[in-house]
């Protein structure tokens, strides 16, 4: 199974506006661990950036001026995601500014490449209603460190939700799963495939 964690920083709220992205971020995982592959860029919108966007992500337009525009990334970023379930937290704000980019260029919509779009938003809000479900509030909910979150940024935050998403076994856990592991190697007439197969048991 192919995940695609992913995030965007825009010039604003609202791309039936003409805002536009400024960063794409989009990070690797099969079956559910993290690959080490990720996609990063920036992206020069064309435009100016609106003062409230830039207090949250801190991108400024000087920064921005000599990156690529989305036409020049655009096949990079399909391919990367291609065929893969994108991961994306309040999913129908980032779509909509992908399929805005992605107009402009003669494409189709982002959903016509990938396998499915899952919102991690809306998954939080049905686990936990009447609780905050930010990112930062997963982080904390989830025990995921986000101290070097200072803004949001998209790579930071790709990183930081493929961290909530990926829950670990906790010690305990990982005991408990060692015990069950000997209880079958004594009582199973072959032995325990699992503790052969798996080269942190040898």
């Amino acid at each position: 199974m192919r995940q695609i964690v992913l995030d965007t920083e825009t010039t604003g709220l609202d791309p039936s506006l003409g805002h536009r992205i400024i960063e794409i971020a989009a990070i690797e995982m099969i079956n559910r661990q993290i690959s080490g592959r990720d996609y990063h860029c920036y992206v020069n919108p064309e435009r100016e950036i609106d003062a409230g966007a830039m207090e949250v992500h801190g991108i400024s337009n000087e920064f921005l001026a000599d990156k690529p525009k989305f036409a020049d990334v655009a096949n990079d970023f399909l391919k990367f995601i291609e065929g893969a379930e994108l991961i994306i937290h309040n999913a129908p704000f980032d779509v909509a500014f992908l399929n805005s980019e992605l107009e402009k260029t003669g494409r189709e919509p982002v959903a016509e490449f990938c396998e499915a779009i899952t919102d991690t938003l809306k998954i939080a809000r049905e686990l936990h209603p009447g609780k905050r479900n930010s990112l930062d509030a997963l982080c904390e909910r989830y025990a995921v460190d986000n101290s070097a979150r200072t803004l949001h940024g998209a790579l930071v935050d790709t990183r930081l939700l493929a961290e909530v998403i990926v829950l670990r076994a906790t010690d305990d856990e990982l005991q408990q799963h060692e015990r069950q592991l000997e209880e079958i190697e004594k009582t199973a007439s072959s032995g325990c495939l699992w503790k052969r197969l798996d080269p942190a048991t040898q």
